[in-house]
């Protein structure tokens, strides 16, 4: 049936329908009576309170409280039900003036209070308690500013820095979130993790942007959906095993469909950026027209040049990047633009950070297709990362005291992979790796073993198992950190390596502790409280960005 989708997972069963903007509720109310009546037909005896709890749960909505309800699991009465709630949810002026929007190419964004029309300093806010009839609007005043949503496992916030930064050198005033907050440039409008549906409607909404670049992070996604309703970019860094188990996602390629969801928002001309060394984006690009309805224009990135021009040519794409004799090469619209020796590019960490050059290889097709030239991408990517706080909270280095110091992001096994790489080239066979080592407690115990098990591939002399007090997520104190310790133990590491500590911040002090001249410490920090303390601890280090 259109507009109908139901999946099976390990959890159960999915029901999703589409429906107008002002039925949403309605929808809602359509979902849950489906699944009720589904199971009150299979077992009336096992569901019998279902349809009283249906009932009770109606009269509570304070949305439409002189409402009569009656005995809904039947049918007839479950529509003259559904009528009733459609009929106090319709909003005429509003999908009036979201279709005169979508004939002219304006964006929108919408939530429970503003409908905006238009974007950043092209953008106008409507209060939806007072609606404007459609023509009442200046639609000529009204436009788009360039616009970039970014999602993926890893890589989303430093892909977000880098294409804010693309923006600034090209002279847009970029506004962008992402999951330590809301930024126009280089001030903070707000602080935490915004990269889901509410830092995407604050970013549109900004009167005084040029541009708008967008992290869109699973679960937003999966709860909420893509604030964003046109872009001229999607990127997709990449997919690995994580979170799954949430919301219906138990493998990789539910978790690639949840993030080419960006596809859907593009608009006519946009460019999807994908990974050519990903195999689930690969496989599941040559669908995308069957699942969208049109297939978007591609442009894809590799770490070798070669293979990601080899999957432009054999899709037909919009653009590629990928490296060719240490240098950054970008091809587009028939041309080839050098962008600079990775070993020179402060990101890169002398070519050893090789998850960020697939971060700069991808954020180079997206700016291109932004509309920055080559020239201000090359400027860009030849200067950032040579300041601590161009990447904050994200590969930061630092020196103290003859160690050598990495404050990261890392939170799944490929991130910690990557990051443990840059540590063991910093160590250059000399020395001792320490490292941190929690997870939040919304992950599957095979999640956090697998984490701990990336950890000991790289056979580190100190791990510092801490607790992430600020994620436990249902989780009781001291349970994941358990997890962890028995997966180490098994892998064969010794008892004496393992010390365990109740904090990020005393997790940290341990490590540092231990440390001697000519060690490198590999530091995951994952809650923004701890990694202030942790900054603060180490302002009086050095940072190190170009000595090995």
């Amino acid at each position: 049936m259109p507009g109908v989708v139901a999946r099976t997972h390990a959890g159960g069963a999915s029901l999703a329908l589409a429906a107008p903007v002002d039925a949403l509720f309605t929808a809602t109310e359509v979902n849950e009576w489906a699944l009720c009546a589904t199971l009150f037909a299979q077992d009336a005896g096992r569901w019998a309170g279902l349809e009283a709890a249906l009932v009770a749960a109606a009269l509570e909505d304070a949305a439409v409280p002189d409402l009569e309800f009656e005995p809904v699991l039947a049918e007839a009465p479950a529509l003259r039900r559904f009528a009733r709630l459609a009929a106090r949810e319709a909003r005429p002026e509003l999908r009036a003036l979201l279709a005169q929007a979508a004939v002219r190419g304006l964006p929108h964004a919408l939530d429970d209070e503003l409908l905006t029309l238009g974007s950043g300093s092209g953008g106008c806010d409507f209060a939806l308690t007072a609606l404007p009839e459609v023509q009442a609007v200046q639609w000529e005043e009204l436009h788009d500013i360039p616009t970039a949503v970014v999602t993926g496992s890893n890589g989303k916030t430093t892909s977000v820095r880098l294409l804010a930064a693309c923006a600034a050198a090209r002279g847009w005033l970029p506004a962008y979130c992402c999951t330590d907050g809301v930024f126009l440039g280089a001030e903070t409008l707000e602080s935490g993790d915004y990269s889901g549906p509410a830092g995407a409607r604050r970013v549109l909404r900004e009167r005084r942007a040029g541009c708008a670049i967008v992290e869109a992070a699973r679960g937003g996604i999966l709860r909420r959906g893509i604030a964003v309703s046109l872009a001229q970019v999607a990127l997709v860094t990449n997919v690995s095993a994580d979170h799954f188990g949430e919301y219906g996602i138990d493998d990789l390629g539910a978790l690639a469909d949840v993030k080419l969801a960006v596809a859907g928002v593009l608009r006519p001309g946009g460019v999807l950026v994908l990974s050519a060394d990903d195999a689930q984006l690969v496989a599941k690009a040559a669908k995308l027209a069957q699942r969208f309805g049109d297939a978007p224009s591609l442009g894809w990135f590799s770490l070798d040049a070669d293979t990601a021009a080899r999957r432009a040519q054999a899709s037909g794409a919009h653009a590629s990047c990928g490296v060719r004799d240490g240098r950054l090469m970008l091809r587009r619209g028939g041309a080839e633009y050098d962008l600079g020796a990775i070993a020179a590019m402060p990101l890169s960490v002398e070519g050893s950070a090789t998850y960020n050059v697939a971060n700069l290889a991808g954020a180079a097709i997206a700016a291109a297709a932004l509309g920055v030239p080559a020239a201000d991408i090359t400027a860009v990517f030849a200067a950032f990362g040579a300041n601590v706080n161009d990447n904050f909270g994200r590969m930061m280095r630092f020196e103290r005291d003859g160690v050598r110091i990495l404050v990261d992001y890392a939170h799944n096994p490929e991130g910690l992979r990557g990051l443990l790489r840059v540590a063991e080239y910093l160590r250059g066979g000399g020395g001792r790796l320490g490292l941190l080592l929690g997870h939040a407690g919304n992950r599957q115990d095979a999640e956090i073993e697998a984490l701990a098990l990336a950890a000991a591939e790289f056979h580190p002399s100190l791990i510092v198992i801490k607790e992430n007090e600020a994620h436990l997520r249902g989780r009781a104190p001291g349970e994941i950190p358990r997890v962890i310790h028995a997966a180490l133990r098994s892998a064969g590491l010794p008892e004496s390596s393992l010390p365990m500590r109740t904090s990020e911040l005393e997790a940290v002090r341990c490590a540092l502790e231990w440390a001697r001249p000519g060690d490198v410490l590999a530091l995951p920090v994952h809650s923004a409280a701890a990694r202030g303390a942790v900054l603060a601890l180490l302002a009086a280090a050095a940072p190190a960005r170009a000595a090995r």
